[in-house]
């Protein structure tokens, strides 16, 4: 019998490292950008129309904060930018300071 080197299962998507948030008559988009160049994007399902900023950015942040804890196992904080651009909103994602018993945060 031959034993078969596992290999290492590559994670669906890269490591987190920020976030664009688009308001749209359709809806809230995001895109999470990646440290490796890639981009995960989508509508924010969980967030109504007619919700402001604050309501999308706070969702945005939690799912980022999720993915990359299930995903990576790393704890990550998201600090929003401040507004710029109308209807448009970017986050900076950084490794988390702090200890690993506690989950990630978003900052404004």
């Amino acid at each position: 019998m031959v034993r078969r080197k596992r290999e290492k299962k590559r994670a669906p998507f890269g490591m987190p490292k920020g976030i664009v948030l688009l308001a749209t008559p359709e809806g809230w988009r995001h895109s999470v950008l990646t440290v490796e160049g890639g981009m995960l994007c989508g509508r924010l399902t969980d967030v109504p129309v007619n919700a402001g900023p604050a309501e999308a950015q706070a969702v945005a942040a939690a799912m980022v904060v999720g993915l990359a804890h299930d995903v990576h196992d790393v704890r990550v904080d998201v600090t929003w930018d401040p507004p710029g651009k109308p209807g448009s909103w970017t986050a900076q994602v950084t490794v988390a300071s702090t200890p690993s018993h506690t989950f990630g945060q978003a900052t404004s």
